[in-house]
């Protein structure tokens, strides 16, 4: 009997030491700079830019043709937070632009600089910490990146004056953020929230991955990385969820997403829908992957846009 109870501790010792060899492996390419790669990114979530490519270089060149500048703030844990600020003569109408996972500012938004330009719009492309020439060390998955947003917006009304009319505009993580943000104090200088493919939280859009790509269960993994990420990058992967921030909400939300996007499933933007408590309105895009809903189905997307704007912005 000894000897079944002492191989019955070592193998459950084994497998525990198992876990957690997996869950530091997971948590350093996940949540790490240089650690998260982007070629695994795209790889994971599968859309096909090749395609795309083409017109997203022609937009891209033209965009910096436009005047620009490297911009700066600090963040509340005095992080040094770069953007990139593209002014539209005098418009006093701006959009400011959260990229998704392990992208940059000046990556996510060539292809839809087409639309805020031509519609009199100054952008304003940030790199959330931990990405492109923003410090950090941890990636904050929109849980403190919406805390940085506010530091952007204080920017911007210092730059363009009180009267600018503000635009988040968010892809995949940068959706998170926007969304994640709506349930704090906005500036009234804000007038409006897009948000493309965003996420519920760090700990579901991890849990569907584990299923859905690496066929392992989540538990105990997402709790040891829970652990680990509270003490070192000071958040909870679910300690802020975009479907419980919109009940807070005070400003229309726009939020796209793809049907066939694999990566962050459809059916979050329908739980954060449901929550939304201020003026929201939902496409669904049919057939577009992960970050593809522009490109799929362009017209469809920028109505929605035009519909927002109209509802929000002085002419």
């Amino acid at each position: 009997m000894s000897k079944l109870v002492g191989g019955i501790v070592a193998l459950a010792g084994a497998i525990v030491v198992a876990e957690a060899g997996i869950s530091a492996y997971f948590y350093r390419r996940t949540m790490k700079r240089n650690k998260a790669k982007v070629e695994r990114t795209m790889k994971m979530a599968g859309t096909d830019w090749d395609q795309y490519m083409p017109l997203i270089q022609e937009r891209k060149a033209y965009l910096l043709s436009k005047p620009h500048e490297d911009v700066f703030v600090y963040s509340h844990d005095g992080l040094k937070l770069h953007g990139t600020y593209f002014p539209n003569g005098e418009s006093k109408k701006l959009v400011i632009c959260f990229h998704g996972y392990t992208s940059e500012g000046m990556k996510d938004y060539n292809g839809l600089s087409d639309y805020y330009l031509k519609r009199g719009f100054g952008m304003l492309m940030i790199d959330e910490r931990t990405h492109g020439q923003s410090e950090g060390d941890y990636i904050g998955f929109g849980c403190l990146d919406r805390m940085d947003a506010l530091r952007w917006m204080e920017w911007a009304i210092r730059k363009c004056g009180e009267d600018v009319q503000i635009i988040l505009h968010g892809i995949s993580m940068g959706g998170a953020t926007v969304l994640m943000a709506s349930g704090l104090k906005l500036p009234k200088q804000v007038k409006g929230i897009i948000s493309d493919c965003g996420f519920t939280s760090p700990k579901h859009v991890f849990t569907h991955v584990l299923h859905s790509m690496y066929h392992i269960p989540a538990f105990p993994i997402i709790q040891i990385a829970d652990c680990v990420n509270k003490s070192r990058a000071g958040y909870g992967l679910d300690e802020c969820n975009a479907a419980r921030e919109v009940r807070k909400a005070e400003v229309p939300i726009l939020m796209i997403h793809g049907d066939a996007d694999t990566f962050v499933p459809s059916s979050m933007c329908q739980e954060i829908y449901e929550n939304c408590a201020s003026d929201k309105r939902m496409l669904i895009i049919k057939g577009a992957a992960h970050a593809e809903s522009y490109y799929k189905d362009m017209p469809a997307y920028e109505k929605a846009m035009d519909d927002l704007m109209e509802r929000v912005i002085e002419k």
